[in-house]
C-alpha cells in the first residue's frame, strides 16, 4: 500500500480518532542535499519563536494530502512534487485544549527556492545534527 492511497491516509485519520485527536495537520520534511527546510513561527502566535517544519491544518474535506501540498506551498511558495514517505507522527496539545497528531512526510519539491514565507517570520537549511530551538518530537523526527 502505497502512502498516497486512500485506504494508508483514511487509517491514518481513522486511528487517530480512535486515540481521541481533535485535530490533524499535515507537515512536509522538505530536504536540499543533507538539510532540512525549518520556518520559525511569529513571536506572537501560539509557540511563537520556535523551529517547525512546514505544516498546517487538514480542513474539513480535505484529505491529509491535500493539506500537505496546499500548506507546503502556502506558508513557503515551494510546490510539492512527490510524496516519497510517511515519517510517522506526533501528538501535541493545541491552542483550543485538545490534542492535534501532526503526520509528516518526506517529500520533494520542484525547486528549493526561493522560499516565500506567509506565515513564518523566518526561515533555514538546516543538517539534522545542528537543528536551532525546535520541538523534541521535530528534533526525534529528523534524527530518524
Amino acid at each position: 500500500m502505497t502512502v498516497a492511497s486512500p485506504e494508508f491516509l483514511s487509517r491514518l485519520v481513522d486511528d487517530a480518532r480512535a486515540d481521541g485527536v481533535t485535530g490533524f495537520v499535515a507537515a512536509a520534511v522538505v530536504t536540499d542535499a543533507d538539510r532540512v527546510l525549518l520556518v520559525r513561527r511569529n513571536p506572537e502566535d501560539f509557540m511563537g519563536g520556535m523551529w517547525e517544519i512546514p505544516s498546517g491544518k487538514v480542513e474539513e474535506g480535505e484529505t491529509v494530502l491535500q493539506a500537505l501540498h496546499r500548506e507546503t506551498a502556502e506558508e513557503t511558495g515551494l510546490i510539492v512534487e512527490t510524496v516519497s514517505g510517511y515519517l510517522g507522527h506526533f501528538d501535541y496539545p493545541n491552542s483550543r485544549g485538545g490534542i492535534t497528531r501532526q503526520f509528516n512526510f518526506a517529500v520533494t519539491v520542484e525547486k528549493t527556492e526561493p522560499v516565500v514565507l506567509t506565515e513564518h517570520d523566518a526561515h533555514q537549511w538546516a543538517l539534522p545534527g545542528e537543528l536551532p530551538e525546535v520541538s523534541d518530537a521535530v528534533r526525534q523526527l529528523l534524527a530518524t
